[in-house]
């Protein structure tokens, strides 16, 4: 496969949707705002359509200059004409690998319909920034990299042409290249041969949050709601990098009546993305809070998690002997 260098270029190339407006001095046929075309040309008047899609902007600056002349609508050498870019355009782009979401995704969406009303006959401010449009957003788009993404050798595919990226620099503060992308590119995301634990917190390519599902109904709560750790939806959200020990604290599972609360359990179920297959960690409270040294005794969270809370043994026998109580005398609970 044959190598391309994104990284040299400075300009971010021209993809369909994109707006751009030609300026020439005096004149009133060539001089508009013009929109790339689905085909990724301009469709320029009396002069046809003129490919532009992947290409960067003093690039088709010179190729329509150089139409103009040779079609004979400009003397050689007097040609004055300027192209800037008015608005970018979302862009779909295929990303695939160590993601939480791999897929079809489009980015640099308008956070708002209004931002992309664009009047062609209005004044624009030229020179728009597209920060929403690069390497980084197409990774959060999908999801962010998993802890077992390679993120050293990150492949980009751009008309069959390939570069490998280092995004390391986003979760240690090196410089990176964070290149721009167009329609049609191909980011893939290799695996490395471990977990990696230094991934999973908040970055520009990894998640920022995490929903998990909790439950913890009777003591010290006595319900989801009073617990303030009501699942509707889809469950509560923790920061990126949060333990099971901190879901199990989130979740009133701790703390109260020392002598009473000390023995509770709690189990963290997993659900494997890929085989459907659950998993299941039990451990005491007291001992995940107090007695956890590594990755295995207080895992890292993970999206769609859940953590459930268990009785100690004191309330467990309390609860018996109530309910023996109200099955032996059921008017108990009349008065």
């Amino acid at each position: 496969m044959a190598i391309f260098n994104a990284s040299s270029s400075i300009a971010l190339p021209l993809s369909p949707g994109d707006r751009v407006e030609v300026s020439i001095p005096q004149e009133t046929y060539f001089s508009r705002v013009y929109e790339v075309n689905e085909e990724g040309n301009l469709e320029i008047p009396y002069l046809g359509t003129v490919a532009v899609a992947g290409l960067e902007l003093d690039h088709v600056e010179d190729k329509l200059a150089y139409s103009l002349v040779n079609q004979g609508f400009f003397p050689p050498n007097t040609l004055q004409m300027t192209i800037q870019v008015i608005e970018w355009s979302p862009i779909t782009v295929q990303v695939a690998g160590e993601l939480f979401q791999p897929g079809a995704m489009q980015i640099n969406l308008p956070y708002y319909p209004e931002e992309s009303a664009v009047s062609p006959d209005a004044n624009q401010i030229t020179g728009e920034f597209p920060y929403r449009r690069y390497l980084t957003d197409a990774l959060e788009a999908a999801g962010g990299v998993l802890p077992t993404a390679n993120v050293k050798e990150i492949r980009l595919i751009r008309n069959g042409n390939e570069q490998i990226f280092d995004l390391s620099g986003a979760l240690t503060g090196e410089p990176f290249e964070n290149v721009p992308l167009i329609s049609g590119d191909r980011i893939i995301v290799p695996a490395a041969e471990r977990f990696q634990a230094e991934l999973v917190r908040p970055s520009a390519i990894t998640r920022p949050g995490i929903k998990v599902f909790v439950s913890n109904l009777t003591v010290p709560a006595t319900s989801n709601a009073t617990s303030a750790i009501g699942n509707t939806e889809e469950g509560i959200t923790f920061p990126y990098g949060a333990r099971f020990s901190q879901a199990v604290i989130a979740t009133n599972c701790a703390g109260g009546t020392k002598s009473v609360n000390a023995d509770r359990k709690a189990v963290l179920v997993r659900v494997d993305r890929l085989t459907g297959e659950t998993n299941h960690l039990e451990r005491g409270v007291e001992d995940l809070l107090r007695d956890s040294h590594n990755n295995d005794d207080n895992p890292l969270l993970m999206p769609r998690d859940g953590v459930a809370c268990y009785d100690s043994k004191v309330t467990n026998i309390r609860d018996i002997f109530q309910t023996l109580g109200d099955i032996i005398n059921p008017l108990n609970g009349l008065f």
